[in-house]
């Protein structure tokens, strides 16, 4: 294997690549209910993602998550997103990068990360969702098929609130 001409600078800014897929059937939006026993988020509702392996590109990775954690088989993937959100560890951060799909078939079955749920688009806010979903998902579900991806930051302010910003 030929060595890469890309080095890692010290000190310089890098990040994780993730992604978070939300995926749509008619009116209905398929959301993972995080297991008891998951580090972050346990019980708490969210959409299917998970870390990008250093020979995916962000899309393949987006699909082979959902498949991992749901079975499913997706159509109409389509990048919604990105955003950044610095972590605690210095010159480090997540970059996530969002997509939505669309699938014929709604049989799911659980993984160890949880259990997928379809929920009526118009309920979603009833749910314990992820600190983020309020103000992400329905921004995300409003994208028509040709809307560029919005860009967006992460930040906790001193109260330890997230405030998210959208780029114009």
């Amino acid at each position: 294997m030929t060595p890469s001409p890309q080095t890692i600078v010290p000190d310089r800014y890098q990040t994780v690549p993730r992604t978070l897929s939300f995926i749509t059937n008619g009116d209905d939006v398929l959301l993972l209910r995080g297991a008891p026993d998951k580090r972050i988020w346990p019980n708490l509702y969210n959409g299917v993602g998970g870390h990008v392996l250093p020979e995916e590109d962000v899309r393949t990775a987006a699909v082979r998550e959902i498949q991992e954690e749901t079975g499913l088989a997706v159509e109409d993937v389509r990048l919604r997103g990105v955003i950044n959100i610095p972590v605690e560890e210095p010159n480090t951060g997540i970059l996530v990068f969002v997509f939505t799909a669309d699938v014929a078939d709604r049989a799911v079955r659980p993984s160890e990360e949880g259990v997928p749920q379809w929920v009526p688009a118009d309920r979603i806010l009833e749910l314990e969702l992820v600190e983020d979903l309020p103000m992400l998902l329905p921004k995300v579900l409003a994208m028509g098929p040709e809307d560029p991806p919005f860009f967006a930051l992460y930040q906790y302010d001193e109260q330890g609130v997230l405030r998210i910003t959208f780029a114009d």
